[in-house]
């Protein structure tokens, strides 16, 4: 079993950095895809990014895409969601999730992660 910490979220404004991070105990991280969820307050989970075990390849939302880097540590057992320039819109609790199975069909399919931490809030103010 693995446990997920997310950390890093906070209250800030618009035009602001972020840098997330999801720390894992129980097993090591490396043999794992990995993704990073978001939820609005009323609205469905929604897939942000998702790296591969190795960190060779990223997939993003559209929503996300040039604004935000998903990198990971595998020695420190930690990934990573760094966000730029945020909009209000980005507003959300922030989720990390393990995903066993590939990320080549269906990355922001949530259905497909395993493991998921407990979340931290980001609110971006305009």
């Amino acid at each position: 079993q693995v446990q997920l910490v997310e950390s890093g979220g906070g209250l800030v404004q618009a035009g602001d950095s972020l840098r997330l991070s999801c720390a894992a105990s129980g097993r090591t991280l490396s043999s794992y895809n990995m993704g990073w969820f978001r939820q609005a307050p009323g609205k469905e989970r929604e897939f942000v990014a998702a790296i591969t075990s190795g960190g060779s390849s990223t997939y993003y939302a559209d929503s996300v895409k040039d604004r935000f880097t998903i990198s990971r540590d595998n020695a420190k057992n930690t990934v990573y969601l760094r966000m730029n320039n945020l909009k209000p819109e980005d507003t959300a609790v922030y989720y990390c999730a393990t995903r066993s199975l590939s990320l080549v069909n269906g990355a922001q399919i949530s259905s497909r992660y395993n493991y998921w931490g407990q979340g931290t809030q980001v609110t971006v103010s305009s």
